[in-house]
């Protein structure tokens, strides 16, 4: 699925995650710097009725926010770490928690490792294009 949006639209997107994923999943997000993956994390978050600061975990590696519902909301930077990296400092085991789990910058081999072992594991591609952003979701 294709979805164009502003960062106006950006509920557009949110709905369509809500509709097709799981309660417990894990969303890869991809694009260049800049692209957009924490403020889509932010527009989930806001959806969800998660109030402060919604940012890039980019050196505690993960935050995590419990919706008013009671729902959990995990992000996680995997910029600076490798699979090996990941899987040694025991973050496997955070997927566990029931909730989304919001992935930038994971790699490929994380992700098929994520799947053989059956977990919901979703990819957002998030490319820049002249009226905002262009996000391929697959579920």
């Amino acid at each position: 699925m294709k979805i164009t949006a502003s960062l106006n639209e950006l509920h557009k997107v949110v709905a369509y995650l809500k509709e097709t994923l799981p309660q417990n999943a894990i969303v890869f997000l991809r694009g260049d710097l800049a692209a957009g993956k924490t403020t889509l994390t932010q527009a989930i978050a806001k959806d969800k009725g998660i109030e402060g600061e919604v940012t890039s975990p980019t050196f505690s590696l993960q935050q995590c926010y419990e919706g008013r519902d009671g729902t959990y909301l995990y992000h996680y930077d995997l910029y600076r770490l490798d699979h090996e990296e990941f899987m040694q400092m025991g973050l496997f085991e955070e997927f566990e928690k029931s909730g989304w789990h919001m992935v930038e910058w994971g790699s490929d081999v994380l992700k098929a490792f994520l799947v053989s072992v059956g977990y919901n594991v979703a990819m957002i591609e998030i490319e820049p294009c002249e009226n905002g952003r262009i996000y391929t979701i697959e579920s």
